[in-house]
């Protein structure tokens, strides 16, 4: 089995985390390693809808992101990952504070891999759950390629 290199996964999640959509939505990118990722989500008044909740893309988003990070330690050094579909359940309402959001990877294949997300409160409520199937796609949205768009030194190698 390949070990990852912690300082690797370091420099990924600062660099995603001063992404401008995460931080548009107030979501911060806390770990990740095989099989998946933790994500925080600091809920707002810009993350309502006009019903005063929060609206459902909202939770979409915030699935979708930490499906596709728990798939990302397995991927070789140049491969990424694009979403084919998301499929969302909303369980119960929240109005504000924080989201804690597991990532898990459920099956990595060659070429299509199937991840969820489960959305909870702190205190352990889980308020929606979705599944995201993503395909692999060598040489094409690399971490490399992240890297070389936002301007940023190359991280470490992903394997020791």
């Amino acid at each position: 089995m390949r070990r990852l290199n912690r300082k690797h996964i370091e420099a990924v999640i600062d660099l995603i985390n001063r992404g401008p959509y995460l931080q548009l939505l107030s979501m911060t990118l806390v770990d990740l390693g095989m099989d998946y990722s933790v994500l925080h989500a600091d809920v707002e008044n810009k993350h309502f809808n006009p019903f005063g909740s929060i609206h459902g893309g909202v939770y979409a988003s915030i699935i979708d992101t930490a499906a596709y990070w728990a798939m990302y330690c397995q991927l070789d050094e140049n491969a990424g990952l694009v979403s084919l579909d998301l499929k969302v359940n909303n369980l119960a309402p929240f109005r504000n504070g924080r989201l804690i959001v597991r990532g898990e990877s459920l099956k990595f294949g060659k070429t299509i891999c199937l991840a969820q997300g489960l959305v909870a409160t702190e205190d352990g409520k889980m308020i929606a759950h979705g599944t995201s199937t993503l395909m692999q796609t060598p040489g094409m949205q690399t971490i490399e390629q992240a890297f070389q768009f936002a301007g940023e030194q190359l991280p470490p190698p992903k394997f020791l």
